[in-house]
């Protein structure tokens, strides 16, 4: 895992994981202080990422999505059974990929359906797992409502799809 110092400190855990069939990059963010954690886009592997969590004593707080395309969100209905986490996504994707098109696209290419989200964010919101605080900037463009999340004091910038 790799652990960032913030003024000399460790505090911010970060692990990029190749997850499902399609090779979706899936993010383990964490405190290094007080174990909660989020995944970014977990798009299979859901036995694994959860057994990794437990391995590493972490909590996972939230199940957090770049955009509501299938393949970035067919793990969030096993992870959030295993773990109880909630589902974040933008408010727009949550309405746009929860329809009855998205689900048979979803179906058809053998994916499993997400959960609605149990929290919906916007531009400028933030996330936070316990010293760690992510910030949404929306980035429409390969989905309506695709968002990045920022991390400003390493610099580190989650885009899922953005491009």
């Amino acid at each position: 895992m790799k652990a960032n110092k913030v003024g000399g400190m460790t505090v911010m855990i970060v692990e990029q994981i190749k997850v499902g069939f399609m090779d979706v990059f899936c993010y383990l963010v964490a405190c290094s202080r007080t174990r909660e954690a989020l995944f970014i886009d977990p798009a299979g592997n859901e036995k694994d990422l959860v057994n990794f969590i437990t391995q590493e004593n972490l909590a996972l707080k939230y199940i957090v999505n770049t955009h509501g395309h299938a393949d970035h969100t067919c793990g969030n209905k096993k992870v959030k059974e295993l773990t109880g986490a909630r589902i974040v996504m933008h408010e727009i994707d949550d309405q746009v990929f929860s329809t009855p098109e998205a689900h048979t696209m979803a179906r058809e290419w053998g994916f499993e359906l997400s959960p609605r989200a149990d929290e919906t964010v916007k531009d400028g919101d933030v996330i936070v797992v316990g010293d760690v605080a992510l910030q949404v900037i929306h980035t429409p463009g390969h989905s309506p409502d695709h968002i990045c999340l920022h991390e400003p004091h390493e610099a580190w910038l989650f885009c899922g799809d953005a491009y």
